[in-house]
């Protein structure tokens, strides 16, 4: 190309990652163009869920079967939708998919600038050695081309300008942030810390650690616990890349942000072994257009990264930009969950709480952290998110039996509830993967995504131990009328979709470096889940941000130098 590029780096996405990337690269002095497929809006403004009073929800907030059925078959899956947020959400009818009931995967996703960063749980935990290393350790996978002290000072880094609130607990398996205050555990909550700590040495019960402030931050109020945070938040108490890194990187004069675009491709040189133009189409006009840059940062979430990736094939890449491993697509992994544990707890009738925490409890991995457990049939291990909760003691009145002032007096007193939901591990395996089918192309001319994805027997033997354990954990902490619950969870229902394009040391078994950078095209980086090459147990956003600023300053320094 003669023409000198329109921009110094490209980023395709505008969500968790790529407002990171955003961020980092235009406080560096480079000119950024941030591509968003989804409409722009604006913090505050377009947040209309936001406080909606419960008699002002649409039809008392329960779900429109058929409207769902026909639009959000996919999207209604998610904890957070709902007529508050549906504007948020992806159309399933107008930007399908291929779903394989025999193999299915649910693709969850935003359709909006901000991308699911407006949605997310926003539980930030650090991964540890016990993480990276597991790979190499039991030969699932490949080795990961880092460890934990290469992205520890990144880990740092997102937290500080985030803001976590948490608790240090001294964890080698699960390191401590740099944190703000940690909010405060409930009656219910504390007593069954107590309970499950004395009763199961090594064991911890936490509060979560949340990327929602406990004091002012950085310009940013502190949250003042209404407790519907997936609504939007005017004042940005959680972190989202729409109230926070975007906002950062606006204010430095380099950012270009187009809504409306969706990305069909990238352009390769083969000569010069560079990206040299991202194709992209507006949504509404569809008109076609080509945008250059210096480098380009695929941060589009994991499947959407993969799917522009797989789409840019040419003469030097057949099957796909950057495959000549012939793994993009492929170790396609989610967390298991739909497992849950929950119990009564009668002895705390006379405690009540005020405000409605955004947060839960956490209890931290404990099945197989030195080796393997003798008692453990399965590899790698699992945590368990929960909370205690105040219900209407009335609603339960109407299945307890009971006569007289005695009886009308309980159901005046609230009735606390404790549960645990299991979050595990899921190895990586070349069988689950995505894929692109040609002969059914969606709106704009893209080959459709197509998943085939199964759960593995160590994910169906992991789950059947969560279960176990998180009964007796229940019933020791003396919580009555305990129960398991065991939803057929399908891959994609925990949002966590990592893979696809996994990092590695060699190019002959990895698509991206160290660096998060493509093998052999030095100035094409994918930053988002897609660069994982095992999942852990925990949430993974805060990696994907702490790896996606340290793609980003090697970038920058490689775009000075001259190297890239």
């Amino acid at each position: 190309m003669t023409d000198a590029p329109q921009f110094d780096v490209i980023v395709v996405g505008s969500g968790m990652t790529g407002g990171w990337a955003a961020k980092e690269l235009t406080e560096k002095g480079l000119r950024v163009l941030v591509l968003e497929r989804g409409r722009n809006i604006e913090p505050g403004t377009d947040y209309p869920g936001e406080h909606m009073p419960p008699w002002r929800v649409p039809f008392g907030g329960l779900p429109l079967r058929a409207l769902y059925q026909d639009q959000y078959a996919i999207q209604s899956r998610s904890f957070a939708f709902d007529e508050t947020t549906r504007q948020f959400w992806n159309n399933d009818r107008d930007n399908p998919y291929i779903l394989d009931a025999a193999k299915p995967f649910h693709w969850i996703r935003a359709d909006v600038v901000g991308g699911r960063s407006l949605l997310w749980g926003r539980q930030c935990y650090r991964w540890s050695d016990l993480d990276f290393g597991a790979n190499a350790r039991d030969g699932h996978g490949t080795d990961w081309p880092i460890r934990y002290r290469d992205i520890a000072p990144w880990y740092r880094h997102v937290e500080r300008f985030i803001g976590v609130s948490g608790s240090a607990e001294g964890l080698p398996h699960l390191p401590d942030g740099d944190f703000l205050p940690p909010m405060e555990m409930y009656a219910a909550e504390k007593v069954a810390k107590h309970n499950i700590e004395a009763r199961f040495p090594g064991r911890k019960v936490i509060i979560g650690r949340c990327a929602n402030l406990t004091q002012p931050h950085l310009g940013r109020a502190a949250c003042h616990y209404c407790g519907i945070c997936a609504r939007g938040c005017s004042t940005g108490s959680y972190f989202s890349s729409l109230s926070s890194t975007l906002p950062t990187a606006q204010a430095t004069g380099n950012l270009t942000l187009i809504a409306d675009s969706v990305v069909e491709g990238l352009d390769y040189d083969r000569a010069r072994k560079r990206v040299v133009g991202v194709r992209t189409i507006d949504t509404r006009s569809k008109t076609r257009k080509v945008y250059t840059a210096r480098a380009v940062f695929l941060c589009a979430s994991t499947v959407g990264s993969v799917q522009i990736l797989l789409n840019s094939r040419s003469e030097g890449f057949p099957r796909g930009l950057g495959n000549h491993s012939g793994t993009l697509g492929q170790f396609l992994m989610d967390h298991w969950s739909n497992i849950f544990t929950v119990g009564l707890m009668p002895q705390l009738s006379s405690a009540y709480f005020e405000g409605l925490r955004p947060n839960g409890v956490y209890v931290p991995r404990f099945r197989n952290l030195s080796g393997q457990d003798a008692d453990a049939d399965f590899v790698r291990g699992y945590g368990f998110q929960g909370r205690a909760a105040c219900i209407d003691p009335k609603a339960l009145g109407m299945r307890m039996r009971g006569f007289g002032q005695a009886f009308k007096q309980s159901l005046r007193e609230p009735a606390w509830i404790f549960w645990l939901s299991a979050f595990g591990e899921c190895l990586p395996r070349k069988e689950n993967a995505i894929s692109l089918d040609a002969r059914s192309v969606d709106r704009f001319g893209i080959p459709q995504v197509r998943f085939s994805f199964q759960w593995s027997d160590n994910e169906r033997k992991m789950t059947q131990d969560a279960l176990s354990q998180g009964k007796a954990m229940l019933e020791a902490v003396g919580a009555q009328a305990v129960r398991n619950l065991e939803d057929a969870a399908v891959g994609g229902d925990s949002v966590h979709e990592m893979g696809g394009a996994r990092m590695g040391n060699d190019p002959a078994q990895s698509v991206l470096n160290a660096w998060n950078q493509v093998h052999d095209i030095p100035n094409l980086y994918v930053a988002d889940g897609a660069c994982m090459a095992s999942s852990s147990c925990v949430n993974p956003s805060l990696t994907y941000m702490a790896l996606t600023a340290r793609a980003a300053d090697h970038a920058s320094t490689g775009l000075r130098a001259g190297t890239i």
